[in-house]
């Protein structure tokens, strides 16, 4: 799997869903071809960003592409109907209003056998390919269920989970997960026999603000497991970039004090947070790559500069003295004994 993801920085298309706000259809389009040109491979893209928004506006810009020269990820859990409903009227647990200027086709959370063969079907058709690399199941976690959400991934363990085995077996898709915000769902799924996953995406869960439970529960099984991570929102939904979001909200005071805190520290060292975020969270060796978000080609153009800033082992030193990271927490430094 590491060689499927081996470019490392991967790119994550929410935000070509309109995420946050109305983004026109040229400078998506021209985000996609800023990955590309900068040497990015793998895509990752779900349904239900923007009820299929991301998926169309993807799979247009991927087509005048190989297919054989870019792995491709997408997630299953809701269905898009034709249908149309008023976006605010939506129940998206702790992500409500985030696709408001997203498509208003009506979306159905089903992680059934047959929701999810359908659900592939329609993104076939959205992306434009004939075939999916990696399929994530999407947020099966506390974030949008609630105390029902077990129940909903028994659902998904006897539904989802048994067809993208099978599918895997079949080599109709290469590797299948959890595409999820939270760390519990990965770890059960992790001590499943009869189906396992062998990669997953966790969101915001393995970053320079909150990585302690994934870092002391989940990377070790992964590891031991040879499951791997992929990491998303290592800018911990923008924060961590120059913007004023923490999970899909507005920061709060104390989150906006710990990021000036890491602030004062990367200014010192001369570096930028954005480069410290991104390699962090790719220097646990169960990471497979990481997938920020990005909705105009500048973005990138930062992303790729970010991974290829030089990093002083100092500033990881005064990082931990000042407990902005866990003690054990592996470090993008040649020389950890210097830490």
């Amino acid at each position: 799997m590491n060689k499927m993801l081996e470019g490392k920085l991967g790119f994550g298309t929410a935000p070509l869903g309109n995420m946050f706000r109305n983004i026109p259809e040229e400078e998506a389009l021209a985000t996609v071809d800023a990955a590309w040109n900068n040497g990015i491979r793998y895509f990752d893209t779900a349904p239900f960003y923007g009820a299929g928004l991301a998926e169309i506006r993807l799979g247009e810009a991927l087509s005048k592409y190989n297919r054989d020269d870019y792995v491709l990820s997408t997630k299953v859990g809701r269905l898009i109907l034709d249908e149309l409903e008023d976006p605010s009227a939506r129940d998206l647990g702790e992500k409500g209003g985030l696709f408001e200027y997203g498509r208003k086709n009506k979306m159905i959370n089903d992680y059934s056998a047959d929701a999810t063969l359908r659900s592939i079907e329609q993104s076939l058709n959205r992306l434009k390919t004939d075939r999916i690399d990696i399929v994530y199941v999407h947020d099966i976690a506390q974030d949008f269920y609630g105390d029902e959400w077990l129940s909903q991934f028994e659902i998904a363990r006897t539904g989802a989970f048994r067809v993208l085995t099978q599918l895997r077996e079949e080599g109709v898709i290469k590797a299948w997960g959890l595409g999820v915000n939270k760390v519990e769902p990965i770890e059960i799924a992790l001590e499943l026999g009869e189906t396992k996953p062998d990669i997953s995406l966790l969101a915001g869960r393995y970053t320079l603000l909150d990585h302690d439970r994934a870092l002391q529960r989940l990377m070790p099984t992964a590891a031991k497991e040879n499951v791997n991570i992929v990491v998303g929102g290592p800018y911990s939904s923008g924060i961590l970039a120059g913007g004023t979001h923490f999970e899909y909200q507005k920061a709060s005071p104390d989150i906006i004090s710990k990021v000036e805190k890491i602030k004062g520290i990367a200014n010192r060292h001369n570096i930028s947070v954005k480069a410290a975020a991104l390699q962090f969270s790719l220097a646990n060796p169960a990471v497979a790559a990481v997938i920020p978000g990005a909705s105009r080609p500048e973005r990138i153009i930062e992303d790729q500069a970010a991974l290829n800033e030089v990093i002083p082992a100092e500033f990881w030193m005064e990082m931990r003295e000042q407990k902005l990271v866990v003690e054990n927490a592996p470090l993008p430094t040649d020389d950890k004994k210097e830490i």
